[in-house]
């Protein structure tokens, strides 16, 4: 078996102990209710027994010798001290409470008060010592048959820095002191040492024989780095040895900080049971599908129709012919009637746009919402796939939302989304000549009937031009007549690729706000999740492995 320290070893170092200490506490403020609760409660109890046992004493390394009855454990403890402070046997007084024997002559009372020993024994000429330092506790015994001494003793147990286990020849192989003691101390074999008393009651060969079984024993339950040693305090057998190995633990006050190192370790390994390994990452296929099942349950299909018919019947009032082009202003505005016209909205500021209530697109029907109810549970099948039960629940409550506030959000987000551009050259430009034919059919039209009606009676005299075998007048007339219808359907020809082209467009910027809409109401809540859960993974990877990730 190793020794309790070895040569050399510096242990752990308070700053080391206060980061591993800090990583824990971090590990349970982000994992909150989806860790293990009993496991937090036992790190925050931990983590707060760090701050309050190095806070009051740090120089002092606190021993406690804990054993069945009729172990020897009172004899063996007044052996070590030199003097009869515990009672041993018959003449031990029934009490619940600790026995201490301090080494040294720096103040060891806020350290006893906090650990609750009203018992206290100052060993005399002590300062100088191999041991200054060192609180020796003899506690109740842990089989008795008082709860009240069995709770006492695993109280204190739970506090000291350096654990003793004394038992004897007859009972070092007892279930109880295994299976509910040494075994559930396995994280701590560094800080423990086990004794086999009343050695003087066996010869070499079976003394031999009763050190290796016990030591078989102790690695099965887990404690490979545990200390064991042979003692009589009748005889003083092993006890010098004994002194030395407490000696060892004092030394430095590094068994105090290994004790508790080895609770946050602990902790943080207990806890690292409900974390996974890894995350996954949101931003992928699963998100995709999110975006376009919530564009179609916005109605981004219908807006994108408007859109596309709303272009058409604008450039068809911009390049029509200008004698029926007054027509479109009887027909329905898509936009308006989606209450989406870009007009009723530019000069207002997001608030009053909200003010303006929903648009009039209609409601997702059941289809839609399904689909977006099915790409929401993918997103968060595939994000909480390979992590622990209480992550995954948490990550399937973060991706559904209210029903309520998704709808809003996405009808406002296709509300405030630019569904017109600026207004393209080319209906500037078809206007004008448009505007230039008309003007040549009423000059033809005019021409032709002062000749008709005023030249017949030779009352005006107007001069002919002739194009052709064609006067110019029915030039004017019938050829900007012609030239205007043809030119009326080229710019609905035009019309159509732009409002294609315009719609795809839209649908482009449509997909950036609904995506925008799908990260901050579904993602986002995801993705925190995971951060937590990846924030919870490093901090207890820092406190359980010392900071090795």
């Amino acid at each position: 078996m190793s020794p309790l320290f070895g040569r050399g070893d510096k242990g752990v170092s308070a700053e080391d102990l206060t980061k591993h200490a800090d990583a824990l506490r971090s590990a349970v403020d982000a994992g909150g209710a989806e860790l293990d609760p009993d496991q937090v409660a036992r790190a925050r109890a931990i983590a707060t027994k760090v701050s309050e046992r190095m806070g009051r004493s740090g120089s002092h390394t606190v021993v406690a010798f804990a054993g069945a009855t009729g172990s020897g454990k009172s004899s063996l403890f007044n052996a070590v001290i030199g003097a009869e402070v515990a009672k041993p046997g018959a003449r031990r007084p029934t009490t619940s409470t600790p026995t201490a024997a301090i080494w040294g002559d720096d103040p060891a009372g806020p350290l006893l008060d906090w650990l609750v020993v009203p018992n206290r024994h100052q060993v005399p000429d002590s300062e100088g010592s191999a041991l200054d330092g060192l609180v020796l506790l003899d506690l109740p015994d842990f089989d008795s048959r008082e709860a009240a001494h069995r709770a006492e003793a695993e109280r204190v147990i739970g506090l000291a820095d350096v654990f003793v286990w004394v038992t004897d020849p007859q009972k070092y192989a007892d279930a109880r002191l295994h299976d509910d003691y040494v075994a559930a101390m396995k994280n701590y074999g560094a800080v423990t040492i086990v004794i086999l008393n009343q050695a003087d009651r066996l010869t070499p060969d079976q003394q031999r024989q009763c050190l290796a079984d016990l030591e078989r024993l102790l690695h099965r339950d887990g404690l490979s780095e545990v200390t064991v040693l042979a003692t009589s305090a009748r005889t003083g057998l092993g006890v010098p040895e004994l002194r030395d190995k407490l000696s060892d633990a004092v030394s430095g006050a590094r068994a105090a900080r290994t004790r508790l190192d080895a609770d946050v370790r602990s902790a943080a390994t207990d806890l690292r049971a409900g974390v996974a390994a890894t995350e996954a990452d949101v931003q992928g296929p699963h998100r995709r599908e999110l975006v376009s099942a919530l564009s179609r349950a916005a109605g981004v299909p219908t807006v994108l129709e408007a859109v596309r018919r709303d272009y058409q019947r604008d450039a068809v009032a911009a390049t029509g012919w200008p004698f029926t082009r007054w027509i479109t202003k009887f027909r329905p505005d898509p936009l308006k009637r989606l209450r989406l016209d870009p007009k009723e909205r530019e000069a207002l500021t997001g608030e009053g746009r909200r003010a303006l209530g929903r648009s009039s697109i209609p409601v997702a029907n059941p289809a839609a919402r399904a689909a977006v109810d099915l790409a929401a549970r993918r997103l968060a099948d595939a994000a909480g796939a390979g992590l622990p039960h209480r992550w995954a629940e948490a990550v399937s409550a973060a991706a559904q939302p209210s029903q309520d506030r998704l709808a809003d959000e996405l009808d406002q987000a296709v509300m405030a989304t630019p569904l017109r551009s600026n207004r393209p050259i080319w209906w500037s430009l078809l206007s004008i000549l448009q505007i230039l034919l008309a003007i040549a059919v009423v000059v033809g039209l005019v021409w032709t009937l002062v000749e008709v009606f005023f030249g017949a009676q030779d009352l005006v005299d107007l001069p002919m031009w002739h194009v052709g075998p064609f006067g110019l007048p029915l030039v004017l007339l019938v050829g900007g007549l012609l030239l205007g219808w043809l030119l009326a359907l080229l710019s609905r020809w035009f019309a159509g690729i732009g409002a294609r082209r315009r719609a795809a467009g839209t649908g482009k910027r449509l997909d950036v706000a609904i995506g925008e809409v799908a990260d901050r109401v579904i993602v986002a809540p995801v993705s925190d999740v995971l951060a937590r859960h990846r924030q919870t993974r490093i901090q207890l990877e820092t406190a359980a492995a010392g900071g090795k990730r």
